[in-house]
């Protein structure tokens, strides 16, 4: 397998208990946890990309509330999750991973080329920073059983966007662990 990073998305206090939480995100904690222990026991990067807004203006507000605002407890990962000492936090202002941050120069200085997406939400935060991996070349690995919604229907079209439109490997966080 090419060289792999596995990149948690917005599993975080406020979209998993707090104000812009997701009832179904408890399905996949422990999966990603499982992925995270195997990555780690490997030496696989983990890089958190995280929600990270300014408060009072960020236009995300506009549509979600106030969530994941910087320095507050919302913002930080789930105690579950939890990054390692030394561990990589991207932090974000919009859907995308990619977008205005040091993702993709983390990633190139890591030499990898296949990313692993899981965390929130399946058809908006992973599927855009699935889009900005796709259009700079990395291969797309996505667990459907690592990544969820506010909705089934939403995470099942979501699903289907990302292995249609992008060619991402659609597999399971067991199968994966087979592989890594």
């Amino acid at each position: 397998m090419q060289k792999v990073a596995i990149i948690v998305i917005d599993m975080l206090k406020d979209f998993v208990t707090g104000s812009l939480k997701c009832d179904r995100a408890v399905r996949i904690i422990s999966n990603i946890k499982n992925l995270l222990d195997h990555a780690r026991n490997k030496n696989i990067p983990i890089i958190f990309s995280n929600d990270h807004h300014i408060p009072t203006v960020d236009k995300e507000f506009k549509l979600w509330g106030p969530h994941a605002v910087a320095g507050t407890e919302g913002a930080r990962v789930i105690d579950e999750l939890k990054p390692n000492e030394g561990g990589y936090i991207i932090n974000k202002r919009r859907y995308s991973g990619f977008f205005e941050t040091d993702l993709d120069l983390l990633l190139r200085e890591l030499d990898i080329e296949t990313v692993v997406l899981t965390g929130l939400h399946t058809n908006i935060c992973v599927r855009h920073t699935a889009a900005d991996a796709f259009f700079r070349g990395y291969k797309l690995i996505i667990p459907e059983d690592g990544v969820e919604a506010f909705t089934e229907e939403d995470h099942k079209s979501g699903i289907d966007y990302l292995k249609k439109i992008y060619g991402a490997e659609i597999t399971t966080t067991s199968e994966l662990i087979q592989k890594l």
